[in-house]
């Protein structure tokens, strides 16, 4: 039998791949594990919510489901155009409403789960704290336990949060807060009758936009509708309690649809950090001297794109620094 590569005599020292830890389980932070783990680097995910996906989320109750985030995938340069045809070829997205717009099937979640699958992911773990000694970085969680080490960090969740952990961790990247957001609030809505259109952008106060994600491709049947409100009446009700929320993102459907609504299931969700405001205009943010990145849509713009760009640019950053397995 043959052996591909060299023998290891007794006393050999085996080394082992450089890792790298990655906090936000987005696109960003996928992108990032992703190219890492490719280049044949060690990766670990970590992510405060209840599953991957970040802002690509889908809220499931019962037999009900909604795409209460982000709504919609488009390319515009070829590197997401080509995952975007991979992903296509697989079954992960296919076109919906059209003008260039593609979704996960069988929900928005399903191209992060692709771009991490076999990769650890761990969520609903909160990371309180990062801290750098000479063995590496080690990562505080909100329950007392502790991650690491590793030779690199990565995070690539919204700038606000990243800027209130490197301050609670005594780091800095410059320039991370110049990065806003809008808020959204989000209403996943299930109701009988007819169908309406597949998607219609009101843009007028209080809703956004109205989705009815059962047009969309591998969902479910059944009049289920995500309402998002406009980022100037989220900010100004942004507080205010749910129920609030509800009876005027009704109103405001009912107003814009045509239709009187009978909700059997009515759900109000608080993005706050739904839309970039302004951007950075730089594709990631690296320090060689401390191995921390950051990575995000906040970076590029807010498009799902933005963040697959930045988070694939963060691990080319992180590659050139660290050097790839091979």
């Amino acid at each position: 039998m043959r052996l591909c590569g060299p023998l290891l005599k007794q006393g050999d020292a085996v080394s082992e791949p450089r890792s790298v830890a990655i906090l936000g389980a987005g696109m960003a932070g996928a992108a990032a594990a992703r190219g890492l783990a490719e280049a044949g680097l060690s990766v670990a995910v970590f992510d405060k919510g209840r599953a991957v996906g970040g802002r690509m989320a889908t809220r499931r109750c019962g037999s009900l489901q909604f795409d209460h985030g982000a709504q919609f995938m488009r390319a515009h340069g070829p590197a997401f155009a080509a995952r975007l045809a991979e992903w296509g070829q697989r079954g992960i997205v296919a076109p919906w409403a059209g003008a260039a717009r593609w979704v996960g099937i069988p929900d928005m979640t399903a191209p992060v789960r692709a771009l991490l699958a076999g990769l650890p992911a761990a969520s609903g773990v909160t990371i309180t704290r990062v801290r750098r000694t000479g063995a590496g970085w080690h990562l505080d969680t909100a329950t007392g336990t502790t991650h690491g080490p590793f030779d690199a960090v990565a995070l690539t969740c919204p700038a606000p949060q990243v800027k209130a952990l490197l301050d609670a961790s005594g780091f800095a990247l410059p320039t991370v807060e110049a990065a806003t957001y809008a808020p959204c609030w989000s209403l996943m809505v299930a109701a009988p009758g007819a169908a309406s259109e597949a998607l219609i952008e009101p843009r007028e106060d209080p809703v956004g936009l109205i989705a009815l994600d059962a047009s969309k491709p591998g969902r479910p049947g059944g009049l289920r509708l995500t309402i998002h409100a406009t980022a100037a009446w989220s900010r100004v009700h942004l507080e205010e309690p749910h129920e609030t929320i509800v009876a005027a993102l009704l109103a405001g459907a009912e107003r814009d649809l045509g239709i009187v609504l009978h909700p059997t299931h009515a759900e109000a969700h608080r993005w706050r950090y739904a839309q970039v405001d302004h951007p950075l205009g730089v594709p990631s943010l690296y320090d060689p001297a401390l191995r921390l990145g950051a990575a995000g849509d906040w970076c590029l713009g807010g498009r799902i794109e933005a963040a697959y760009d930045s988070g694939a640019a963060l691990a080319g950053s992180i590659l050139a620094d660290l050097g790839t397995a091979a």
